[in-house]
């Protein structure tokens, strides 16, 4: 056994040099995907920057050079990293703009919300007739597990994502798989908005919808924008740094007493992943940025509280990439079609109440892609309307990161029941 484990030992085992490592593949990243290079931009257009972050980690792993069963980065990343980032992205939402916003656009936000959570059971149930067998797994592998996760992605984000695959136990492996589902179906919908966004006049012309309330939503988030931007100093970074870090701790010292309450008082409620630290560090995080929302806190994200929260997201994408498994992406396709079925529905249920509501396609398609793009692309399709509303986009995104901990894992549940029926 010992002689097994020596002649399969990874090249690297320091953690250290691991992080150095995956930091400088998340730069070299980074900055090759913002480059006037032609290659660079070629190559991005058609490879998202991403999913390099997932691949070129894989890379470390599949060669051998470092070994997901040996290195604890991930656990760090997950466990302090992960809730950190939380309240990073959730501190910001403003309840009072949200509501400036007016009720179709948080309507048309919340059925996008409502048409993942039902989606993903409905989809599960359909292909399960089609492909038997691949509810049939069992396991860390289930298929449910990786859908959970990508309900956490296509509901708030990438962070969101990550909390599911740990709440749920996803299996790197079928974790792989939903990241490529995640980026296939989510960039064809991508790419249908911005054909949507061109033409959003002759649309809203033929629905009827009244679009004079956007031209006031235009001139308010110019006003605030100019107001509230300032360049941030030292002291503004480290209050970001105490607020991630001291939520964090104070999640960690909650879930050390609620775990082994819960186990001790009713061990039938593990099925709802109540036994499960990583879940209540989560709730309370996110509960933490919520309440925090409320308080000048919240002003944090004037000197980039949402960016250092992004910094974390981003090691925390890499660390994971660690275990991915490239092989596996061949077996994409038929996953691939239970991202389109799910992703059908819930934009057949936008369009159903956007026409019952009179809503203009601007709230359709940013109320669907901040949740399924999330702050990264959100703020990418408002603009495509016009450039003054992409803050609209990141408005509506944090709120998903917000909701994202919940509806997620309500989706879960009932995708857990779906596949034991």
């Amino acid at each position: 056994m010992q002689d097994n484990i020596v002649a399969n030992a990874p090249l690297i085992t320091n953690d250290a040099v691991v992080l150095g490592i995956l930091t400088l593949i998340l730069g070299f990243v980074f900055y090759t995907s913002n480059s006037k290079n032609t290659f660079c931009q070629k190559f991005y257009k058609y490879v998202p920057a991403l999913l390099m972050c997932y691949l070129l980690p894989s890379l470390l792993n599949t060669f051998g050079i470092v070994s997901a069963e040996v290195s604890k980065v991930d656990d760090v990343a997950k466990y302090f990293l992960l809730p950190a980032c939380l309240v990073l992205l959730t501190l910001s939402i403003d309840i009072r703009a949200i509501a400036g916003l007016g009720s179709k656009a948080l309507i048309m936000f919340i059925t996008g919300t409502v048409g993942v959570v039902i989606g993903g059971p409905i989809s599960l149930l359909i292909v399960s007739a089609i492909w038997p067998e691949l509810i049939s797994v069992t396991g860390p592998e289930a298929v449910w597990r990786g859908m959970a996760a990508l309900a956490g992605s296509w509901i708030g984000g990438g962070a969101n994502m990550l909390a599911m695959k740990e709440i749920f136990e996803a299996d790197g492996k079928i974790f792989t798989i939903m990241v490529t589902v995640d980026i296939v179906v989510a960039n064809l919908w991508m790419a249908c908005l911005l054909y949507i966004a061109a033409n959003h006049k002759a649309i809203d012309a033929k629905s009827g919808a009244d679009t004079s309330g956007i031209d006031k939503l235009i001139a308010r988030v110019e006003a605030n924008e100019r107001e509230h931007k300032r360049t941030p100093e030292l002291k503004d970074l480290m209050l970001i740094i105490a607020v991630a870090f001291g939520a964090a701790g104070f999640a960690h010292f909650v879930a050390d007493l609620l775990v082994p309450f819960f186990q001790l008082n009713y061990p039938e409620l593990k099925k709802f992943s109540l036994h499960s630290k990583l879940f209540w560090i989560i709730l309370v995080v996110t509960t933490i940025g919520l309440c925090l929302s409320f308080t000048k806190v919240r002003e944090l994200e004037h000197v980039g509280a949402s960016k250092v929260g992004s910094c974390f997201l981003y090691i925390l994408v890499a660390t994971i990439g660690l275990h991915m498994d490239i092989t596996q992406i061949a077996e994409a396709p038929k996953y691939v079609v239970i991202g389109l079925i799910w992703m059908a529905i819930h934009i057949i249920l936008l369009f159903v109440v956007g026409r019952i509501i009179k809503a203009p396609i601007f709230y359709l398609a940013v109320g669907s892609k901040a949740n399924i793009g999330g702050a990264a692309s959100a703020p990418v399709i408002a603009s495509a309307f016009h450039p003054s509303l992409a803050p609209v986009g990141v408005l509506l995104a944090v709120l998903g990161y917000a909701l994202g901990t919940y509806m997620a894992w309500i989706c879960g549940q009932l995708l857990r029941i779906v596949a034991s029926s």
